[in-house]
């Protein structure tokens, strides 16, 4: 006597179980969401600071050591130099040792990229902090 096969159908229990994989699955998807949104919000915290997000703009036109960077901005180098250790702290920019003298650029292309689209947003084409002071 043949038997038709039959596909397997899934008890209620194993129904129960596909739906709670994919709860945690996507429980798994919302905790990393979290942990970006919550990343995201640091960048932004940093990018806050009216003196950081100068730094960050300086930076984003080319490596610079404190002293250059405190011309830029007309800051005590006291002052850069806090604002530097923070933005470190955020990965936000990288160091360069030459000596004495410590050069800092922007971290990665992701800061870059937020950095473009703030000046697209908010100054006109070409303009630059470098460029601003470099007129004055």
């Amino acid at each position: 006597m043949a038997t038709a096969l039959k596909s397997p159908t899934k008890t209620a229990d194993a129904k129960g179980a596909d739906l709670a994989l994919a709860g945690m699955e996507g429980n798994a998807e919302f905790a990393m969401m979290v942990e970006k949104a919550r990343e995201a919000s640091d960048f932004l915290k940093a990018l806050s600071h009216e003196s950081r997000l100068l730094l960050l703009c300086a930076l984003s036109e080319g490596e610079c050591s404190v002293g250059e960077l405190e011309n830029i901005l007309g800051e005590r180098q006291s002052t850069v130099s806090q604002q530097l250790a923070r933005l470190r702290l955020d990965r936000l920019v990288a160091t360069r040792r030459d000596g004495k003298t410590i050069y800092y650029s922007l971290a990665d292309e992701n800061v870059r990229a937020i950095l473009d689209a703030l000046r697209k947003a908010f100054c006109g084409p070409g303009d630059g902090v470098k460029a601003e002071f470099a007129e004055s």
